[in-house]
């Protein structure tokens, strides 16, 4: 590696010990030349990038290869769906990505409403979108702390995991469960509000405006984090679209894209809210969007509680569910999740069987086929750091 000494975190690479390349693009790695290393980050399941594993080619420090290898989860979560009967489906989609299990629930429960003709009442669609905003907010609670702590910033990471589980308070107090709740269900919805459920997550939504605050000081304006984020991990625009990247990753590309504005569902079209975009494209800027992304999402939790109607009917009739046989079809339903567009594909054969699910999540493509082209020149130090801001999930690859 060749020092600039104009900053001594700005470096460039020596590129005469670098390979040559295939007709296909691909490096031609000779490791008994000595020149390069290939080593293994992973898998340890501690940490979500910790489900997967990569196999890394190193010219020094720095990346010349890299792989992905998935596998190490339990898998098979679509076809174990397809021999469940419709109704017991539902606990198998919620773990095909269990940080934000609800918008499983939501994806899989649509597409069976489709299928069915099920028209779901106006007290369960607000119910409905109130769980989505809330497993986002939790999720990015999480999420945006979390990029500091891959460098070692760990304070905030540590206070984001205590508001988070004010907010799996709430889950347990509207659903009975914290992370599993099961509570968007085919027809609707397991329940109302409980009292007083209101006043207590507005009270939590304080905390979490307090939050932003700090982090803006601990985070944003460090500038370790600035000078290990700013640059690094640069999604180029050209790829968005051939790569298939949606929700925050692509918003910092410039791409203004969310599903709850380009393809409105639930109650969100009775909601004000701006889908915001940034063009640096990089590690700092994808978490400067998420940031804004979880200020967004309390404004959006405080609009449902003041719109919502106090009672009304949770859920539609539907047949007996252990003997419910739906007429032929098919249908895709997308959602809007912390990570971007997540749709489920599902075929009937008018069995008491789906024929075929299908998940089309986010992770797929954000972490296998983009990850491996943004890890190409990067600095092994910081392998970690970009793929926690692509925010993946592995079951969704291992569906």
């Amino acid at each position: 590696m060749k020092k600039n000494n104009n900053n001594i975190f700005n470096w460039q690479a020596d590129r005469s010990k670098y390979p040559e390349l295939d007709k296909n693009g691909k490096p031609i790695v000779d490791l008994a030349s000595h020149k390069y290393t290939k080593i293994w980050q992973g898998p340890n399941h501690p940490g979500v990038t910790g489900n997967m594993s990569l196999e890394l080619t190193l010219s020094g420090d720095e990346i010349v290869d890299a792989k992905t290898h998935v596998g190490y989860l339990h898998r098979g979560f679509e076809k174990l769906m397809e021999r469940r009967i419709y109704f017991k489906g539902l606990a198998t989609s919620i773990r095909m990505c269990v940080p934000e299990a609800d918008s499983n629930e939501y994806v899989y429960s649509s597409c069976v409403e489709d299928l069915a003709n099920i028209e779901v009442p106006e007290m369960a669609l607000w119910l409905r979108t109130l769980a989505l905003e809330m497993a986002r907010l939790q999720v990015l609670l999480r999420t945006v702390p979390g990029q500091a702590s891959t460098l070692s910033l760990g304070l905030g990471g540590q206070w984001g995991m205590y508001i988070r589980d004010l907010i799996l308070d709430r889950f347990e107090e509207l659903t009975g469960g914290r992370v599993y709740h099961m509570f968007i269900i085919p027809g609707g919805v397991r329940g109302l509000l409980p009292d007083g459920f209101k006043k207590r997550m507005e009270e939590n939504l304080k905390e979490v405006d307090e939050f932003v605050e700090k982090i803006e000081d601990l985070i944003y304006s460090n500038s370790i984090f600035k000078k290990r984020t700013v640059g690094v991990g640069v999604i180029d625009p050209s790829w968005v679209s051939k790569y298939g990247i949606v929700g925050p990753n692509a918003r910092a590309a410039g791409f203004k894209r969310d599903v709850r504005k380009d393809y409105p569902y639930l109650k969100y079209n009775e909601l004000d809210f701006e889908v915001f975009t940034a063009t640096d494209s990089d590690i700092y800027t994808r978490n400067q969007i998420r940031k804004q992304d979880l200020i967004t999402t309390v404004d959006l939790i405080r609009q449902i509680l003041a719109k919502m109607p106090d009672k009304g009917e949770l859920r539609a009739k539907t047949p007996n569910v252990l003997h419910w046989e739906i007429e032929k079809g098919e249908t895709y339903q997308r959602s809007e999740s912390s990570r971007g567009e997540y749709g489920m594909y599902m075929v009937s054969d008018g069995s008491k069987y789906p024929r075929r699910i299908n998940l089309r999540g986010p992770s797929y493509t954000h972490a296998v086929s983009l990850l491996e082209k943004m890890l190409i020149n990067a600095n092994i130090a910081d392998v970690h750091s970009i793929m926690v801001s692509l925010q993946t999930c592995p079951p969704e690859i291992e569906r």
